[in-house]
C-alpha cells in the first residue's frame, strides 16, 4: 500500500510541474518617457504607475498576460541641464492608459510552489494600445488640453491611442506558497511622436486663431520677452517617435488548475 501511495504522490507532483496554471497579480512602481523634453535619460522617472494583470502560465518557462497599466509621465525644460532646452521653456504632463497582452520566457522552469526553483530571471514582449492626452501648464499655472490646440500647426490633431510593442526583463521570486514577487523594467515602443505634444518644427505665429495656441506654440519669451521660435526652425529633436516605460514591483498569486486526489 506504502509503494501505491509513494507512486500516486510522484505522479501527482510531476503532472503538477507540466500542469497549465493561472495567476494574477497587481503591481505600483515608476513611469517616464524619453522623447523630445528628454532625449538621453532612459532611466528618469517622472511620475507613478499601477497595473492589475491575468496570466496564463502554459509550463514553467512560457506564459502569456493580459495586462492593464496607468501611469503618468511629465517632462519641465525649465529644470533640464540643457541652456537650449530652458530657453525654450516647453513642458507637458501625460496620463498613459496601457492595455496589452505579453508573452513571458522564464529562463528557468518556475512554477510556484511546485517547480524546482524559486527563483527565475525573465524576459517579455507584446503588443498593445496606449490612449494618451498631454495636457501643459500654462504661464499662469492652470492645465490646458495641447491636442486640439494644434500648437504646430498641424491641419488636424493627431489621435488620442497609439499601438505600443512592450519589452523588458525582469526577475521573480516565489517567496511563499503561490505568493511570488517580480520587479521587472519594460520599454514601450510607440507610433507617435506626440506623447509630449512636440514633434517638429515650430509653425507660423499667425497662423493661429487660437490665442491659447498661439501662447503654448512657443514659449521661450515668457520669462525674457525674447522669443526665439521663428517659423520653421526646430522645435522638437525631429526623431520620428517618442517611448515610455514603467519601472514595476509586482506581488502575485498561483492558481494549479490540475489536482490530483486519492
Amino acid at each position: 500500500m506504502s509503494k501505491i501511495l509513494l507512486f500516486i504522490a510522484f505522479f501527482c507532483f510531476t503532472y503538477q510541474l507540466q500542469a497549465q496554471t493561472w495567476e494574477i497579480g497587481g503591481s505600483i512602481g515608476g513611469a517616464g518617457y524619453i522623447g523630445d523634453l528628454n532625449p538621453n535619460n532612459p532611466v528618469k522617472i517622472s511620475g507613478v504607475s499601477a497595473g492589475i494583470f491575468g496570466k496564463r502560465n502554459f509550463n514553467g518557462y512560457l506564459s502569456a498576460r493580459l495586462n492593464f497599466a496607468v501611469g503618468n509621465i511629465a517632462a519641465y525644460d525649465s529644470r533640464s541641464d540643457n541652456a537650449q532646452f530652458r530657453e525654450r521653456n516647453l513642458n507637458f504632463k501625460d496620463q498613459l492608459r496601457e492595455a496589452s497582452i505579453i508573452g513571458e520566457f522564464n529562463f528557468m522552469n518556475y512554477i510556484p510552489d511546485a517547480g524546482p526553483n524559486k527563483y527565475t530571471p525573465y524576459i517579455f514582449a507584446g503588443v498593445g494600445i496606449t490612449s494618451y492626452a498631454p495636457r501643459a501648464q500654462d504661464f499662469d499655472g492652470r492645465e490646458v488640453g495641447l491636442r486640439q490646440l494644434k500648437t504646430e500647426g498641424q491641419a488636424k490633431p493627431y489621435g488620442n491611442n497609439t499601438l505600443v510593442i512592450p519589452y523588458g526583463v525582469g526577475i521573480k521570486y516565489n517567496f511563499s506558497g503561490k505568493f511570488s514577487i517580480m520587479a521587472d523594467m519594460g520599454y514601450r515602443y510607440t507610433f507617435t511622436d506626440y506623447l509630449d505634444d512636440v514633434s517638429g518644427v515650430y509653425a507660423d505665429k499667425n497662423s493661429f486663431v487660437n490665442s491659447t495656441a498661439r501662447a503654448l506654440s512657443d514659449r521661450s519669451g515668457e520669462l525674457t520677452g525674447i522669443y526665439t521660435g521663428t517659423a520653421g526652425s526646430q522645435r522638437g529633436d525631429l526623431k520620428p517617435r517618442d517611448t515610455y516605460f514603467f519601472l514595476n514591483f509586482t506581488i502575485a498569486f498561483t492558481f494549479v488548475t490540475s489536482r490530483c486526489y486519492y
